[in-house]
């Protein structure tokens, strides 16, 4: 299903292998959340999705895992930035934002809501009620960071 959706909204898209149940089970233990189901079903058909500008839309699972690690765990980011635990990171704009989904209080993501994150001035802005409409809109145009 998202391999058919992403390729009816861009030509020159990369996919490549699922992830498989264990992997993800690992990677929301490392993290200490649930991916949330869209993002979930996505992964169990390709492990990410690179656009034609090399940029990646939708991260590998290692680097999902690894640039939140990074992101909550280093040191100077906390005199610089909010703190970013209430973000699973999914992906970039090439710009140095980034994509996310929101972590409740309660350390549970209950929302499809795509989030994006800048980076210069630490904004954190809805742009998307769902992994799917978030990817319609950005191949559209609609997305302006």
């Amino acid at each position: 299903m998202w391999r058919e959706f992403i390729r009816g909204l861009a030509n020159d898209v990369e996919f490549e292998p699922p992830v498989t149940e264990d992997r993800l089970a690992a990677a929301e233990a490392t993290l200490g959340v649930a991916i949330p189901d869209q993002l979930r079903s996505l992964l169990g058909e390709t492990d990410g999705v690179v656009d034609e500008y090399g940029m990646g839309l939708v991260w590998p699972l290692d680097r999902i895992v690894k640039d939140n690690l990074e992101f909550r765990g280093y040191e100077g980011f906390r005199d610089l930035y909010m703190p970013f635990d209430c973000l699973l990171f999914f992906g970039e704009a090439g710009n140095g934002d980034q994509f996310a989904f929101p972590i409740q209080a309660d350390g549970a993501i209950h929302r499809s809501d795509v989030f994006a994150w800048t980076h210069e001035d630490d904004g954190r802005k809805w742009i998307a009620s769902s992994l799917k409409s978030f990817l319609e809109r950005w191949s559209s145009g609609k997305i302006e960071l």
